[in-house]
């Protein structure tokens, strides 16, 4: 049987290159596309024709979560690997408790990083059943870790992190007793385009950041327990 994924945010960065490594090797994969126009994901379609499958998909909304799983549906039987991989943060949400915080930015920020993710696996539950893998990786940050926070800002990307960490909890909670698992990851500080603009000051280009997750991936078994394993790029464990 074809191994199947679908991995969100898609368009550029992390996302792009966990879409480029599935397919090198042999899978199938779903490409949640939020641009429009994407040259990245055109040019890897072009070489992977028969293998890439571009999505719309603003995981921020219901309607298109729907209309991308039904899409899906009618082309796969199953889906064996899903990455929650998109995800914003937002300038507004630099300030600290000592001034007036956006509440209407953090609500943003969770309605996409925590519960897009969520409105992915959710309706996309029903062909990851139908697999014998059934795992879900979801992209945390270390910022979604309560013991090792020494931050004072950001208090709605950090919230969004650790909201989408308890979720991952829940969801393996659940199908570690089906013969699946859920997988977090701190994909380290990463070169990407989150706030609109691409960060030249991290340390971890996407494409070193996705070779090493989806590495670990490989070897999912092995972190199975009975909490989600939390890792960095170098599979230490992250206490919650």
């Amino acid at each position: 049987m074809k191994k199947v994924a679908c991995v969100t945010g898609a368009d550029r960065g992390l996302g792009f290159y966990i879409s480029q490594w599935l397919l090198e090797h042999d899978y199938t994969v779903f490409a949640g596309q939020y641009m429009e126009q994407s040259e990245e994901l055109n040019t890897l379609k072009e070489k992977f024709p028969k293998q890439l499958e571009l999505v719309p998909l603003d995981i921020g909304s219901d309607d298109s979560v729907k209309h991308a799983a039904r899409l899906i549906a009618g082309k796969t039987s199953h889906v064996d690997l899903i990455v929650n991989n998109a995800g914003i943060i937002h300038k507004n949400d630099d300030a600290t408790m000592l001034v007036e915080l956006d509440y209407e930015v953090m609500g943003q920020l969770y309605n996409v990083n925590t519960l897009g993710a969520l409105r992915v696996s959710n309706a996309l539950m029903g062909l990851l059943l139908q697999s014998s893998q059934k795992l879900i990786v979801n992209i945390s940050s270390e910022a979604g870790s309560i013991s090792r926070n020494q931050r004072i800002n950001m208090y709605g990307y950090c919230m969004s992190k650790s909201a989408l960490n308890m979720q991952s909890s829940l969801m393996h909670n659940h199908l570690k007793g089906m013969g699946g698992q859920v997988m977090v990851f701190h994909p380290g500080w990463l070169q990407t385009y989150m706030s609109g603009q691409k960060n030249e000051e991290a340390t971890t280009s996407p494409e070193e950041s996705a070779g090493k997750i989806m590495m670990l991936v490989q070897d999912a078994q092995k972190f199975l327990g009975e909490e989600p394993a939390y890792l960095d790029l170098e599979g230490n464990q992250w206490p919650w």
